[in-house]
């Protein structure tokens, strides 16, 4: 094992910390949307580099000229050297980005930025979602008509009207999750970046929150939060470097100022030991195969975070199952740098490591999920807790664990358990549902496609089966499709494939929870049961726990994308809200894990009407979808619903119920 040379900033040897430069001649490269009229950039700064949606990292040579990272991170030339490029399929002219020689005319979600250098030489750059007017007085006249627009937006359109932190990050978030799906749909097959061209548009219209560093807690984020791209933390102020691991700023303490360290991002780029829940062995930036690691940028304010004991964010990585070499981030809360030390890596070269400990008495972060992992393998290791090792006896394609961590109650009450609905009368006698002739899969932008044109000209679902927007009726293949079961238009047919749970509540009875982390769009279950005709059909006293009612949708809830960013307010159809449904699902006797489903004012799950057994669209599947990004173990809760008008006295006063939720939208009672 390799000795540790504890050391201080003042008193290294002269062989471990080469080619200090000084802070100020890092200056970070903005956007110029973001106000700055021009940019200083070091002339011997190096290429930009910018994250792929799969957590990896691509080069910025590959990128049009002067594409700029939304927090850029100044780097090495030998850091660059160490960063693959997975897919550079994504990176050339063919595929939408334009080549770095050529005189190529950018792509239109790129805008126009002058860069000056340090020796007064003036190059044109481009980035964020915009379109190039014809003339100087026309460019003027567009900047603001758009600005008053996005400001517009900002203030009314996305952004809450409430002061909840909270709220204020999950627009933002929603918003821009909302956009990438739309972007994804639309450049299906071009393969571009959505993730980087949401986000150029999300700051473009200054769609963020929590805009200034801060040492500490950022509000509206919890310890646990998860979260698919490195741009989605940039977005809610909780990491602003898109690239670099290491997030710093310079804070005046009473003797001086000093750039400490305000977050670090570990995710596996560099031998990082994080075995432990509460420890981390961080690794420091910069090349360790050619050269010793410098004490500089990000290394140095580690340094100085080591003397400050400010707190740090840190934020862990997993392994995202859905795609491949995917990544997704969790926020694992504050921590201080214990000490810091000097070894040498594998290749001989010094690196500079640091040891971090988590603060006491946060939520669980990293420890959940280190948790479940165990769990998948033994179940058993919960001991009594676990009453069952699969509720639906197999008839799922994971087992449902059952649960409870509460009191002694040994399960529900009795009931079958059932993946299939009930109707009131055969479905053979149902008209059938249209059907398509792709060979083996619809594919995007097939005109022939009759399961796209019900679908409004558009796969529903995006290639790794997430929900893109939210529509009054899906229609999925049928199975008189020549397409084949894994055509990603079957996303609700082929049961689930999350690992979930039910456990016992402390309040309000059983409920659902999941072992896997959620992404937004993701398919969760079907409610099932026994389909009724009629509100009036129900003694809503006898089975006021296990029915669901289809007509009650909130009027008030979106999760479509905003048409305005995208430029799309001619004939875009974006109704979300469901047609007037008249019948009830009974799930008392018959039904599956939706039944435990708990109700919530500001719920995680929506449902989603969907067809694909049969063409009658009076009596559609209920499919529920996540609104927003799920982690492992987070009750799923959805909205119960209003009393609607129409109801009037048919409904028993004794219907609603006192609710449990806490949320800050909560209403008090639910039907």
């Amino acid at each position: 094992m390799e000795s540790r040379s504890y050391h201080d900033p003042h008193s290294m040897k002269e062989s471990a910390v080469l080619d200090v430069k000084p802070l100020r001649s890092l200056a970070p490269m903005l956007p110029a949307s973001l106000g700055q009229k021009s940019t200083f950039c070091p002339s011997n700064a190096p290429p930009f580099v910018c994250v792929t949606p799969l957590g990896s990292f691509a080069t910025a040579s590959a990128y049009p000229p002067g594409f700029c990272p939304f927090f850029s991170s100044v780097g090495s030339p030998q850091d660059l050297n160490q960063i693959p490029v997975e897919h550079p399929s994504y990176l050339n002219e063919e595929n939408g980005f334009p080549r770095a020689s050529g005189g190529t005319t950018p792509p239109a979600f790129y805008k126009e930025a002058v860069i000056i250098d340090s020796s007064g030489k003036t190059t044109k750059r481009f980035s964020n979602y915009s379109t190039f007017p014809a003339d100087s007085s026309a460019t003027e006249s567009s900047k603001r008509k758009k600005n008053k627009s996005r400001q517009s937006l900002a203030d009314s359109t996305l952004l809450p009207s409430s002061h909840d932190p909270r709220e204020s990050v999950e627009v933002v978030l929603s918003t821009f999750d909302a956009l990438r799906r739309r972007l994804m749909q639309i450049d299906d097959a071009k393969k571009l970046r959505p993730d980087l061209k949401a986000g150029s548009i999300m700051m473009s219209n200054d769609l963020r929150a929590n805009k200034e560093k801060r040492i500490g807690p950022v509000p509206g984020v919890e310890v646990g939060d998860i979260f698919y791209f490195r741009i989605e933390m940039c977005l809610v102020g909780l990491h602003s470097q898109s690239i670099s691991g290491i997030d710093y700023k310079t804070i005046s303490f009473v003797d001086q100022e000093d750039s400490v360290a305000v977050g670090i991002v570990s995710a596996g780029v560099y031998g990082n030991e994080e075995d432990s829940e509460d420890t981390l062995i961080y690794t420091g930036q910069g090349s360790s195969n050619n050269d010793d690691q410098k004490l500089e940028r990000g290394n140095l304010a580690l340094e100085k975070s080591v003397r400050r004991a400010n707190d740090i964010r840190v934020i862990r990585s997993a392994k995202d199952p859905s795609i491949t070499n995917g990544k997704i981030y969790i926020y694992d809360g504050l921590y201080k740098i214990h000490e810091s030390w000097v070894e040498k890596g594998k290749t001989g070269f010094n690196t500079f490591k640091y040891k971090f400990l988590r603060q006491p008495g946060q939520p669980d972060g990293i420890a959940v999920w280190k948790r479940i992992e165990k769990w998948k393998e033994n179940p058993s290791l919960r001991g009594n807790m676990v009453l069952s090792h699969d509720l639906s006896s197999g008839i799922e394609n994971k087992p449902v664990c059952l649960v409870n961590e509460v009191d002694y109650e040994k399960g529900p009450t009795y009931f079958t358990y059932s993946n299939t609905v009930g109707y009131p009368r055969s479905i053979s006698s149902v008209k059938p549902l249209q059907s398509c002739m792709c060979p083996s899969a619809c594919l995007p932008g097939d005109a022939n496609c009759s399961c796209l044109r019900q679908n409004g000209g558009f796969l529903p679902y995006s290639s790794n089966g997430i929900l893109v927007s939210r529509k009054p009726l899906v229609y999925e293949c049928p199975a008189t499709c020549q397409c084949l079961i894994n055509c990603r238009n079957r996303v609700t047919q082929v049961g689930l494939h999350l690992h979930f749970e039910v456990f016992k509540t402390r309040d309000h009875g059983w409920g659902l929870r999941c072992w896997d982390a959620i992404r937004a769009g993701t398919f969760i279950c079907e409610y099932t049961g026994e389909i009724i005709d009629g509100i009036r059909s129900i003694n809503f006293d006898e089975e006021t726990d296990y029915v669901f009612q289809p007509m009650y949708s909130d009027p008030d809830f979106k999760w479509n994308y905003v048409p305005e960013l995208l430029e799309e307010t001619g004939n875009v159809d974006l109704s979300e809200t469901p047609k007037l449904l008249s019948f009830v699902i009974n799930s008392k006797n018959n039904g599956n894990i939706a039944r435990f489903m708990n109700h919530s004012c500001s719920p995680n799950v929506f449902w989603q009407p969907v067809l694909h057994d049969h063409g009658d669209d009076r009596y559609p599947h209920i499919m529920f979808f996540a609104i927003k990004h799920i982690p492992p173990m987070t009750e799923l809760t959805f909205d119960y619903g209003r009393r609607p008008a129409e109801m009037g006295n048919h409904m028993n006063p004794q219907r609603e119920k006192k609710c449990l939720c806490d949320s800050v939208k909560c209403r008090g009672f639910f039907i």
